[in-house]
């Protein structure tokens, strides 16, 4: 037997989808905002758009400035902020990389910076995927010679980057390794012209990264995703997939990417 939605089911989804599209129009604008122009951009007749905003003012969610004029109201901040200080990037990214993950058949991993080097946090593989790479959780790689090390070390400034090198002494594993400061200089330039990283069998033979940033609210780089296989294996279509994995990520961190 098909269910019916009864009429006050239908009345309290139809008021929040009137209150929803309200909250867009008012965050399309950074100031106060008349009752009109918010009728006009929401497609709500004034009479209506005007008593769900006093309902919305009532409970903070809107603030009126002055008569007729509206904007955004602290609540959401407020609500906000819970939302974020509950919300961990590897909790944000799970669902992402699994995905990515069931695309391409390879180890995803998730990772962040401790002092020098990287630590993976997190990953996605299947062990009837094949033969893949898999980097253990807890485990640690030098910023210099991983792709997702060269993503944090292409954020911070030359001065910071030469006293890295110093500190390391850009210690290699093979003859791939980046061991020399004016080579690795040039790399991170690459990757800040090109928004990801690569890491070419430079830690471990045999063995080929890219990795894509991911930011929190403030726009700070707080995690790299990368993708590890056999050097022979690593097919260059899933770079666009990667970015577009770890901008989703950022997106549910918060991170809104300033327009050019």
């Amino acid at each position: 037997m098909k269910s019916e939605i009864v009429p006050e089911q239908k009345t309290t989804i139809q008021v929040i989808e009137r209150m929803v599209a309200l909250l867009d129009a008012l965050a399309k604008y950074p100031d106060p905002v008349s009752l009109k122009e918010l009728s006009k951009v929401s497609g709500l007749h004034p009479s209506t758009a005007h008593r769900i905003l006093n309902d919305m003012v009532v409970t903070r969610f809107v603030d009126r400035i002055e008569p007729g004029t509206y904007r955004l109201g602290m609540r959401l901040l407020e609500l906000g902020n819970v939302v974020k200080s509950r919300l961990s990037v590897r909790e944000a990214a799970l669902d992402f990389m699994r995905s990515l993950h069931k695309k391409t058949q390879q180890t995803i991993n998730l990772s962040v910076r401790q002092g020098d080097e990287i630590v993976y946090i997190d990953r996605a593989f299947s062990e009837r995927s094949g033969m893949q790479v898999v980097r253990a959780i807890g485990g640690r790689g030098p910023l210099h010679l991983t792709s997702t090390g060269k993503l944090f070390l292409s954020v911070d400034e030359p001065k910071a980057i030469r006293a890295y090198a110093t500190r390391t002494g850009l210690a290699g594993h093979n003859k791939n390794s980046i061991t020399d400061l004016a080579k690795l200089e040039r790399e991170l330039s690459l990757v800040r012209a090109r928004g990801y990283a690569r890491d070419n069998e430079e830690l471990e033979l045999g063995v080929r990264c890219m990795a894509a940033g991911i930011r929190d609210d403030s726009g700070k780089l707080v995690a790299g995703l990368s993708i590890s296989a056999p050097a022979d294996r690593l097919q260059e279509e899933w770079l666009e997939d990667l970015v577009s994995t770890a901008n989703q990520i950022s997106a549910t961190l918060g991170y809104m990417p300033v327009a050019d």
